[in-house]
Parts: structure tokens; C-alpha cells; sequence
């Protein structure tokens, strides 16, 4: 099964869910986002196949989501969009890809269920 977590090494629960995955017998592909900041189409994907909004996926507790206004109502989400992508510390992590399924797997638990969904699937 091929998974890929979007990782920072620097975060606990990123960690954590990377553990998760190695305990389980596999070896993820790891994108550290920080170095290597997906494209905005790419986010853009990820985003929709979480079925979550671009805010959802924003690193609110983050000093750079207030010192850029982003917690402003009259932000839309393509400038939202715009600063995960010039700043990625801005996205929330750790996002994990299987073949069937990507998630947050924010708190890290969330790694096990999406790695056992992913194993039920034909």
C-alpha cells in the first residue's frame, strides 16, 4: 500500500503519525512540506478529497495566521489559499494520502483508522 504524509519533523503529531504508520509495517513516502510546499493545485486536491474547506485546513494557532489577518471574515479562501502556499507552515499537519483516503490526522490517532480503512479496501 502506498501512503505519503505531508510532515513536519518539528511537529509532535506529525511524528507521532509517522510512527503510526512504521509501527503498522509500512514505509510512507514523506513530503516535508516546509521544504518542499505542494503547488496550490495540489492543495487544492488534498483539500477536496478531505472534504474540508481551505480554513478547515488552516493552522490557526499559528503567529503568522494573525499577524497576516486571516482570521478576518472578509478573508476569502483564495488569499487564504494564497499565504498556505507562500508560508506552509500555514497548513495543518499531518496530512496523510492513501490510494482510497487522505486525512488530517490531527489529534495523531486519526493515522490508525485511516490506515484500517485503507486496508479493508479491495
Amino acid at each position: 500500500m502506498q501512503i505519503t504524509i505531508y510532515h513536519n519533523p518539528g511537529c509532535g503529531t506529525s511524528r507521532n503519525a509517522l510512527a503510526a504508520i512504521r509501527a503498522a509495517g509500512h514505509e510512507p513516502r514523506i513530503v516535508e512540506y516546509l521544504k518542499t510546499p505542494p503547488t496550490r493545485d495540489e492543495l487544492k486536491s488534498l483539500i477536496a478529497r478531505m472534504n474540508l474547506t481551505v480554513r478547515d485546513l488552516l493552522r490557526k494557532k499559528e503567529p503568522l495566521f494573525h499577524e497576516l489577518r486571516l482570521d478576518e471574515r472578509d478573508v476569502c479562501e483564495d488569499e487564504i489559499l494564497d499565504a498556505m502556499i507562500e508560508y506552509p507552515i500555514l497548513i495543518n499537519r499531518p496530512i496523510v494520502v492513501t490510494e482510497h483516503a487522505v486525512q488530517l490526522c490531527r489529534p495523531s490517532e486519526k493515522v490508525k483508522e485511516l490506515l484500517a480503512r485503507a486496508v479493508s479496501q479491495p
